[in-house]
């Protein structure tokens, strides 16, 4: 059995029981480095996801008579690897254990409601940003690629009155919330997800 496990925004405090159940169960835990880290203490068997996403699905074909965990950033089907698994494997081998995303975790913290919210990802993706900067409120996890500062500079290009809410490692101990405007955005930013408002918005 295939248990696909959002991990929440990254400290193990946002963890849901049921995810910690699960994992505390596993045979095989499968997951990035950062995550497995995590779970160091457990001493079961471990697998590192890499770019070679096909080659993990035929890995875990193979043992699907163990009880494999895999560890899902956020929430698993929030642009993660819960769709390729359920793509993949037959429903009554798969179980997905939803998380905590980090764009709910975000809209948390600086107490905006996701109502209306348009969600996206950059990862291995080119958004379209006129399309995409046609929405009054976006929450994007971004990657190396898009961050920040490309997300700034297409604003800027389209005239609009836009602020960011950029939220740095999540729920960890060096945790950093900013909330500029978009000519305001510059440097380099940690992992991070970005929250796309209309200039003057309220925010608590």
């Amino acid at each position: 059995m295939i248990y696909v496990t959002g991990v929440g925004p990254g400290s193990q405090a946002y963890l849901t029981r049921r995810a910690t159940d699960a994992i505390s169960g596993a045979d095989i835990l499968i997951g990035g480095q950062r995550h497995l880290n995590e779970f160091a203490d457990l001493h079961v068997e471990t697998k590192v996801i890499d770019a070679d996403v096909s080659g993990l699905m035929r890995w875990i074909a193979e043992r699907l008579d163990r009880r494999i965990v895999i560890l899902a950033s956020g929430d698993p089907m929030y642009f993660g690897i819960g769709k390729r698994i359920c793509d993949t494997f037959a429903p009554e081998q798969v179980q997905i254990i939803p998380g905590i995303s980090s764009v709910q975790y975000l809209c948390a913290k600086v107490g905006m409601d996701m109502n209306d919210i348009y969600l996206t990802s950059s990862h291995n993706r080119s958004p379209d940003f006129d399309w995409l900067l046609g929405h009054e409120r976006i929450g994007m996890v971004t990657d190396k690629n898009i961050g920040p500062k490309e997300i700034a500079a297409e604003i800027i290009q389209r005239r609009q009155n836009r602020r960011l809410i950029i939220g740095e490692n999540l729920s960890m101990r060096n945790e950093r919330i900013t909330i500029v405007n978009a000519d305001q955005v510059m440097g380099d930013y940690d992992m991070n997800v970005v929250l796309i408002d209309k200039k003057g918005s309220e925010v608590s």
